[in-house]
């Protein structure tokens, strides 16, 4: 369930950017790898894991709207291609910063001791407090974000930049403090992703990119530019993942040695992923909630 929250914090600032922005930012993995950076070196200066949640976040934004006016603001008239090229630019540098910063080694980003320990859930599971924490935190987040985009002035700015940027100039809205803002947001959720998986795997170089290939999935799957989208698909891709690593080797298992069956399963699980994009662009090319073009 932790897998699928993840994912949709970083899906839903992906789908931010491009729906309303649209831009593919490829350095969105990046962003995910400065949160896990900065809140590790929050940490390691002792101002307590918390406190180096809201640096992750802060700093992550702050990267991201630096990124967005000194590179993005320039491809907004560009094609697509322009843009791949120019974020997959920004991928290079932020690894390689990252790497002459912190060295190349992993490093470690303690659970904290509060949230250490598991509690007991009905049918006699038992379940890790921090995972349940990160389950916690990305549903307040979710809601938040739900609340931003359907309550609030920006939100109405929003959603009428995703249908008509031109109509949303026009009325005098100062389009590029938008676009900034937007992209902070997006920015800040990576980084706020990263610093909270950060305790469960190294905080490493390079770390970014994997995640991001999936979080591409979920917005083609729930439909780019819609929030709820996202979340529905993250919850579809991190349940069929999970079970799919758990079971498939229990399956092969009968048929084959353990080792390999458990290489197999987990395989397989991977391009069941894929296979679901698949089959949902095949019925619903606009993706479960996007809108049709």
């Amino acid at each position: 369930m932790q897998y699928s929250m993840m994912l949709f914090l970083m899906a839903a600032g992906l789908t931010l950017v491009f729906g309303v922005m649209g831009v593919i930012n490829l350095a969105h993995g990046s962003l995910y790898m400065v949160g896990a950076f900065a809140c590790a070196a929050g940490v390691q200066m002792g101002v307590g894991f918390f406190v180096s949640l809201l640096l992750a976040v802060g700093v992550a934004a702050l990267t991201g709207a630096v990124i967005e006016i000194v590179v993005v603001r320039q491809l907004y008239q560009r094609d697509h291609l322009d843009q791949v090229l120019a974020t997959f630019a920004l991928i290079l540098m932020a690894n390689e910063l990252m790497r002459w910063w912190f060295g190349s080694f992993p490093l470690s980003l303690d659970v904290p001791v509060l949230l250490q320990g598991t509690v007991a859930l009905p049918f006699s599971v038992t379940y890790s407090v921090f995972r349940l924490f990160i389950i916690a935190m990305s549903g307040a987040v979710a809601a938040a974000l739900f609340v931003l985009i359907a309550r609030t002035r920006l939100g109405v700015r929003i959603r009428a930049g995703q249908s008509d940027r031109e109509m949303v100039a026009a009325l005098g809205v100062n389009i590029r403090r938008l676009y900034t803002m937007v992209f902070a947001i997006g920015a800040g959720l990576a980084g706020l992703a990263g610093a909270l998986i950060g305790s469960l795997q190294s905080v490493q170089v390079g770390m970014g990119e994997p995640v991001l290939i999936i979080a591409f999935v979920v917005i083609i799957i729930g439909g780019i530019g819609s929030i709820f989208g996202s979340l529905v698909a993250a919850l579809l891709v991190g349940t069929l993942d999970v079970m799919g690593k758990f079971l498939l080797p229990i399956l092969f298992a009968g048929f084959m040695p353990v080792g390999q069956a458990a290489s197999m399963g987990s395989a397989l699980a991977s391009v069941a992923i894929y296979v679901l994009m698949a089959a949902v662009l095949l019925f619903k090319p606009q993706g479960l909630f996007g809108k049709p073009a």
